[in-house]
């Protein structure tokens, strides 16, 4: 074969060998920590129909918006919610600041006791814990305690770091609709500027998607500069009904895709699934008690009682973490 012969034979073989190197690509598996089982397929399908143009079920880009719970959703929360370990720690470093705060509730409880002794005193502990550490700073200041804690802090049973408790089946369910022009958002019970600190390196979630509870703000204004002071009140406690009017008043539109694991993201799937056209409403069912732990009706954390019903009635798929995902959180490596 002479130069130019095998220069021709080379340039006519190119595109085969680049359909070749493609196909691997083309064939990659979108969930690769999922199992093959029903509650992959159907996300798989659902996202597959909504995005071919040619198709009866096809979603327009601007109509792709997908609503995530966290606690319990995106990461775990047990055995009990990060959002109040966090608290915890705010709690200890102001009784070493001013001492005398330790003979107060829930201050003495912070420094005498442990985190999960909040959830023996019901809603109204976990309520006081909050407003007595999440109140009285900047959003500056509040912002930068977080990011303090994320770096330091450790959970109590697995000693890993809080951004590593993230489940690896999520993230890659998040990277997969983002790919197919998904906006992605997280709506969430917990407060909004705590999960700003780490959603967008963690999740790919920028700040402005972050929909969560939030507390009174007061526009301060000082020789210093200008600011934001967190005080004492919740002006909106995200949870429940709640979401779909915080989605509403955020979005402005009706989401396509839901996902959730507790009876409080339960109107937020049932409003997603009213919308016309065709959406995916689905509940994580936290059923390993190996790998995570296992827990639905009568949780002190992440009860799933009626969602569960409803799911079943409404032929949800449920995510059952045991049978469902091949692994539940990133390899440390």
């Amino acid at each position: 074969m002479n130069f130019r012969t095998t220069i021709l034979a080379v340039c006519l073989l190119l595109p085969i060998i680049g359909g070749c190197a493609s196909a691997p690509e083309r064939a990659a598996d979108p969930l690769p920590s999922w199992r093959k089982t029903a509650a992959r397929d159907s996300i798989v399908d659902f996202v597959e129909r909504v995005t071919d143009p040619d198709g009866p079920d096809f979603v327009p880009v601007a109509e792709r918006v997908a609503v995530f719970d966290n606690d319990g959703t995106l990461w775990s929360e047990q055995p009990i919610y990060f959002q109040f370990e966090f608290a915890v720690e705010l709690a200890r470093r102001a009784v070493g600041e001013r001492p005398e705060l330790g003979t107060e509730e829930p201050f003495r409880t912070a420094i005498e006791g442990e985190p999960i002794d909040f959830l023996t005193a019901g809603s109204a502990g976990l309520l006081r814990l909050l407003l007595a550490t999440h109140s009285g700073t900047t959003t500056d200041e509040f912002s930068d305690a977080g990011t303090t804690w994320f770096r330091d802090a450790r959970h109590p049973t697995t000693g890993l770091p809080y951004t590593a408790m993230v489940y690896q089946p999520m993230l890659e369910l998040l990277e997969y609709l983002e790919r197919n022009e998904f906006s992605n958002w997280i709506v969430s019970g917990g407060d909004a500027d705590f999960i700003r600190v780490f959603a967008e390196a963690t999740y790919g979630i920028p700040p402005e998607r972050v929909i969560g509870s939030q507390m009174e703000l007061e526009h301060r204004s000082t020789p210093e500069g200008v600011g934001l002071i967190r005080t004492p009140g919740f002006a909106v406690f995200n949870d429940g009904p709640q979401k779909v009017i915080s989605i509403h008043r955020a979005i402005g539109r009706r989401p396509v895709a839901a996902f959730g694991n507790s009876d409080g993201d339960l109107e937020m799937l049932e409003w997603t699934a009213g919308g016309e056209g065709p959406t995916l409403c689905a509940y994580l069912h936290h059923t390993d008690e190996v790998r995570e732990w296992a827990y639905d009706r009568g949780s002190k954390i992440g009860a799933l009682d009626r969602g569960l019903d409803t799911a079943e009635a409404r032929s949800w798929p449920v995510i059952d973490m045991k049978r469902d995902w091949k692994v539940v959180f990133p390899d440390p490596q």
